[in-house]
């Protein structure tokens, strides 16, 4: 059974491969939409969030990997990545953005906070993982899981990463685990910044076409930008669960793309025009009232789905080791 975390997860006593966790706070913002962000990321309403480091034995700096969870949260799932990769020697660092903001879950509603708020909840960790003497500034990654697939996508573009961390700032590497990609920039350049996306084609919470459109596009921007499809997979593959309907999963894969222009206004899709006003509640309900929006979406792997994952992981991971 699929359910929410019932403890905040700072308060757990965590240990991933004999590895004890060091709680962090993270300085970020919950600002209103994307253009807020961009625009005035010092005047966005300021927020801590939280996150757990763990630094395994050995010389450093060392890599290191930001966790991002999805629409659940910190989950079994994101945990046992996270145990994975500090096995692996990773310096390892899982943020938690929705016990700060007393959220338990945003299956139903993903307008709890924004996804402006996701990404810059990705970029201020950056910030913190930069100062860490036990990081090599240079070789952070961003591993985001649905939604917080969406945040490691946005983070990594330079539209986003250049107004909140600066031009001289950013992720080495985001793997981006089936993102919604239903916000993308025009121009979505990626700078110096790796990028992965991995989705499976029954995934019912995504467009696959999306996330193909938004790789494209940062391949024709000249990023380092690839992706795998995988057959037969559901949303969430990487967990150890059968697959099973979440009821109340509120989704819309097939409404139109939001674009957004270098300012992050978004562009309406029926007009063609930029308007910095709008969020995304906007697009959500202009979805759904164009009978775009359902309930009820699947989750869960199957067969040897999980381990393909994990080999993904790993081998995209391993390249910060190069």
């Amino acid at each position: 059974m699929v359910e929410a975390r019932e403890t905040r997860y700072r308060d757990d006593h965590t240990v991933y491969a004999g590895v004890a966790a060091e709680n962090l706070v993270v300085p970020s913002a919950n600002p209103r939409n994307y253009h807020q962000a961009i625009t005035d990321p010092a005047g966005c309403e300021p927020i801590d969030i939280d996150a757990k480091l763990f630094v395994p034995a050995g010389d450093g700096p060392r890599p290191t990997v930001m966790v991002v969870p999805g629409s659940l949260g910190v989950g079994p799932n994101h945990e046992a990545h996270a145990e994975q990769l500090v096995a692996e020697g990773f310096v390892v660092c899982v943020v938690d953005p929705f016990g700060p903001r007393a959220v338990t879950s945003t299956v139903a509603n993903q307008t709890a906070y924004s996804f402006a708020a996701s990404a810059f909840d990705v970029l201020a960790t950056l910030q913190v993982l930069r100062d860490r003497p036990e990081v090599d500034a240079d070789r952070i990654a961003a591993q985001g899981h649905s939604r917080g697939g969406s945040a490691v996508t946005i983070a990594a573009c330079r539209p986003f990463a250049d107004a909140v961390v600066g031009p001289d700032a950013g992720l080495a590497a985001a793997f981006a685990v089936y993102p919604w990609c239903g916000h993308q920039f025009e121009r979505p350049d990626l700078g110096r910044t790796r990028f992965r996306a991995i989705i499976g084609d029954l995934d019912e919470w995504c467009s696959v076409q999306q996330v193909q459109a938004q790789v494209h596009a940062m391949q024709l921007a000249g990023g380092d930008a690839s992706l795998r499809v995988v057959g037969g997979a559901h949303h969430s593959f990487d967990r150890l669960e059968p697959v099973q309907v979440i009821d109340d999963a509120s989704v819309a894969p097939a409404a139109p793309t939001r674009m957004l222009c270098d300012d992050g206004a978004m562009i309406d899709p029926r007009t063609g025009q930029p308007d910095a006003s709008l969020t995304d509640l906007d697009g959500f309900i202009a979805a759904i009232e164009s009978g775009h929006g359902r309930q009820g979406a699947a989750i869960g792997g199957v067969d040897d789905q999980p381990e393909v994952f994990r080999s993904e992981m790993l081998a995209f991971h391993d390249q910060l080791n190069g």
